[in-house]
């Protein structure tokens, strides 16, 4: 599983992009969404990196804290 944290704002980045963001379910700055480790979601996060971090997480532990 992959925590994916919005670091940076996406205004002023083309609209692609923000829905992108969206589509990984974030919202607001700083907040998070757990996706699964796929090749879609690597793709999806490769193209928005520069707004984006992310950590591997163990899918076993609640919270996503190791």
């Amino acid at each position: 599983m992959l925590k994916i944290t919005l670091t940076k704002s996406p205004i002023g980045y083309s609209e692609r992009q923000k829905q992108t963001v969206k589509a990984l379910g974030l919202g607001k700055m700083n907040s998070s969404a757990v996706q699964p480790d796929n090749p879609q979601i690597r793709g999806m996060v490769r193209k928005v990196s520069h707004l984006v971090e992310i950590e591997q997480v163990d899918q076993d532990t609640p919270g996503g804290k190791e």
